[in-house]
């Protein structure tokens, strides 16, 4: 091999070590520091809009903190998303999540890259240790109306459209809603999500750039 051959194959191979490195680099960011994302649907309607671009906070997994209420999250969708009443465990109201990948390689693919993962995006209603009441098409957080200027003028929260209406919140675990309550699949089908289950805080919207800025919690 002569000394031409030899540059050009170092080269190629600190190019192939480059892309490498970007390539893990942008991987690492994306898990551990922040990913944007599109809204799909409109559960979260008026608050975020479909086809609109937002920022996700994945700090907020890494360094493991406690959701507050108010604040808009991404989180693993469950196995079950709805809970017949009948079968529903009023005193374990927790989500169910029945997969779990084997191997490093397919939990690379599924928790990293994400491929054949649904995530849900909706907004910390209660927290662990409250006692929460949906009735009347308002909510009580111990027995308290919570304010919710987040909501459309009219809009109601409706009991009848899953079996946790009236539970406490597990210890470990958050109660979350969307802001478009008639067209949400959320806590009220399907159960408490646990924290090692949330992805992300919901940061910054970045598209439409009318509509440019961080997203304000609410308490």
């Amino acid at each position: 091999m002569n000394e031409e051959t030899k540059a050009k194959l170092k080269d190629v191979f600190e190019w192939i070590y480059c892309i490498v490195i970007a390539v893990a680099l942008a991987l690492l960011i994306r898990y551990y520091v922040g990913t944007p994302t599109i809204v799909q649907q409109t559960s979260m309607f008026p608050t975020f809009k479909q086809n609109e671009r937002l920022l996700l906070n994945r700090i907020y997994r890494t360094t493991h903190t406690v959701p507050k209420r108010g604040e808009v999250i991404t989180f693993e969708s469950p196995s079950l998303t709805y809970v017949e009443p009948e079968n529903a465990d009023i005193n374990n109201p927790v989500a169910k999540y029945e997969y779990e990948p084997s191997g490093w390689f397919a939990k690379f693919i599924y928790n990293v890259l994400e491929i054949n993962k649904t995530s849900f995006i909706k907004r910390v209603i209660a927290l662990p240790g409250e006692h929460l009441e949906i009735k009347d098409g308002k909510v009580y957080i111990n027995g308290e109306e919570l304010k919710e200027d987040y909501l459309v003028e009219g809009v109601i929260t409706d009991s009848s459209s899953g079996a946790f209406y009236d539970i406490i919140v597990p210890e470990g675990t958050v109660f979350v809603m969307g802001d478009n309550r008639q067209h949400s699949s959320d806590s009220r089908r399907f159960g408490c999500i646990p924290y090692d289950k949330i992805e992300s805080k919901v940061w910054l919207r970045f598209w439409p750039l009318s509509e440019f800025g961080v997203i304000k919690d609410v308490q």
